[in-house]
């Protein structure tokens, strides 16, 4: 009886696990082009999907990449994103990229994660020193110096930066294995949230002086909602 029991336990748990795990491998679609909204669309992965007759191509492209973008603010770079926002037709198909521009001499994206994607960085012109941080302890940083040509990847969810050693620009493609990646910027985000983090928290948590982080919501916080 014993066994007659664990079995029935053991059954109920794998049609409860296949219950929850359960999802679409892809799209029930060939597109579902994202439109701010309409009475009688259809509300698919948080946009509305515009009629497929009347899809032109210009749903599915983008002009522009090929023209550099200005790099002259506090980090010195500039991202050109290709997402659901700029591409329409990328709503439900789980991939955006974006071109970063990098000012010579130290432009960067400063550390940051991306909460709902894995990326792919290509440079195509000049040379940066990209990496990561592992997320368990000894967080082990792991680096590259990146030419033209090469590629790095940098799993989900994990800190990461790029940073121009060059004395000329760079340019690299990004490529996200989500419409949508998110991004966090953790100095903006530690430093910059609105309403802003009780001082004490981050005195204590970075171990730093009241000053210290008094002046760092005050920089951050001028800066914490603009565009990067």
């Amino acid at each position: 009886m014993k066994g007659a029991h664990f079995l029935v336990a053991f059954l109920l748990l794998v049609l409860s696990s296949s219950y929850v795990f359960a999802y679409d491998p892809s799209p029930l679609q060939d597109f579902c082009v994202a439109i701010n909204g309409s009475k009688d669309g259809v509300f698919v992965n948080g946009n509305f999907c515009k009629d497929p007759m009347i899809v032109t191509a210009d749903d599915f492209s983008f002009s522009g990449l090929n023209i550099p973008r200005n790099t002259t603010n506090q980090n010195g770079f500039n991202i050109t994103l290709l997402n659901v926002d700029t591409v329409p037709g990328l709503n439900t198909l789980g991939i955006s990229m974006a071109r970063i521009d990098f000012a010579a001499n130290g432009g960067e994206t400063p550390p940051h994660t991306h909460p709902r994607a894995t990326e792919m960085l290509i440079v195509l012109e000049g040379t940066l020193y990209a990496g990561f941080v592992t997320s368990n302890q000894p967080y082990r940083l792991i680096t590259k110096v990146l030419n033209a040509g090469d590629a790095f990847v940098i799993p989900i969810g994990l800190v990461h930066f790029q940073f121009n050693i060059g004395n000329t620009n760079a340019v690299a493609v990004a490529a996200f294995n989500s419409q949508n990646p998110g991004v966090l910027v953790i100095a903006n985000a530690v430093f910059g949230s609105n309403p802003p983090i009780y001082p004490d928290v981050l005195v204590n948590g970075f171990q730093l002086d009241r000053d210290v982080v008094n002046y760092l919501q005050e920089k951050f916080g001028d800066n914490s909602h603009q565009e990067s």
